[in-house]
């Protein structure tokens, strides 16, 4: 069967390092799906890391064990223009524009406000969902 591709943002990357007990990290450390994030999520989750005092390898090691990393072909500022309509916080521009390069089919998020949820079902094909509600969704598959 193949996997789902699911990007996901930094947020949910932050929370599965923080706590094991979490839908976070439960998720990211099972193998049912394909997890990406792109390299400008890689950067904001290094510098969030560190900020935290994060151990430095940490990050790194999750990364490169449970997770894509894909390159976003545009700069910022064309991410900004092209996929403003999507959320209400142009910081997370680049989420919407992983996920629709990845052509993944779930975005997961903690921040479900900052985006346009329908608008990205509609326009993009892509589910935005809290780690909890796609933890729930994968368990009504079984």
């Amino acid at each position: 069967m193949k996997k789902t591709k699911v990007f996901v943002d930094s947020d949910v990357v932050i929370s599965s390092l923080l706590s094991q007990k979490g839908a976070a990290h439960l998720l990211l450390n099972e193998q049912n799906s394909n997890f990406v994030i792109s390299n400008i999520s890689q950067n904001e989750i290094e510098v969030v890391a560190e900020r935290l005092n994060i151990e430095q390898n940490k990050p790194q090691d999750l990364i490169k064990k449970c997770l894509k990393v894909i390159k976003l072909k545009k700069e910022i500022s064309e991410i900004k223009k092209d996929f403003k309509a999507y959320t209400g916080d142009m910081d997370d521009t680049h989420i919407v524009a992983g996920a629709a390069d990845a052509r993944a089919k779930f975005l997961l998020t903690y921040n479900l406000r900052h985006f346009q949820r329908q608008k990205i079902k509609e326009d993009l094909g892509i589910t935005v969902l809290t780690p909890a509600q796609y933890l729930q969704y994968l368990r009504s598959l079984d």
